[in-house]
């Protein structure tokens, strides 16, 4: 994967995009007042670098019917993580999985439509041969949504956009 940093031009063309998902490039580049083509050269180079991964729409899931989340902790058997992984990912209930630091080895984010439904994923995963202990913590409501734009403002204010209407002006 290639790393890129992003400046004041790609943070607005990336907030337009979350904040409009089916704009295309010509409105985008009304909303950020930059020419079409420039935005296009953009998006193509966030979409190449892995920036962009898609533009897929977001699904709530309490709303399709998958009531309950919870993160599930796994403390694997030595070495079993290459094991683990297509096990997983063969589980529908498991949305995310991520390798850690500290007492447990994997961090799992579940979702299922009720708690009979939880308490089966995590009957599956205490029967893999990989998984010597899990420890389950259940999801009551959300306090900070998944967002990555305040990240990426914070960094792109300290760089300045090649687009002469996004560049740092000194007064």
């Amino acid at each position: 994967m290639i790393s890129m940093s992003l400046d004041r031009l790609d943070l607005a063309i990336l907030t337009a995009l979350h904040e409009h998902p089916r704009a295309g490039v010509l409105e985008i580049s009304r909303i950020t007042q930059v020419a079409r083509a420039t935005v296009q050269a953009r998006l193509q180079r966030l979409e190449s670098t892995g920036v962009v991964t898609g533009y897929g729409p977001d699904i709530d899931l309490e709303a399709a019917g998958q009531h309950v989340s919870a993160f599930v902790t796994l403390e694997i058997a030595q070495g079993a993580l290459d094991q683990l992984a297509p096990e997983l990912e063969a589980m529908p209930t498991i949305l995310e999985a991520y390798a850690t630091t500290g007492s447990a080895d994997v961090l799992c984010k579940v979702a299922a439509s009720s708690h009979a439904d939880l308490q089966e994923t995590l009957i599956a995963l205490n029967r893999s041969p990989s998984v010597v202990r899990t420890t389950s913590v259940v999801v009551l409501g959300t306090v900070v949504a998944p967002r990555v734009l305040p990240l990426l403002e914070r960094s792109a204010e300290q760089r300045d956009a090649r687009a002469p209407a996004y560049r740092t002006r000194s007064t």
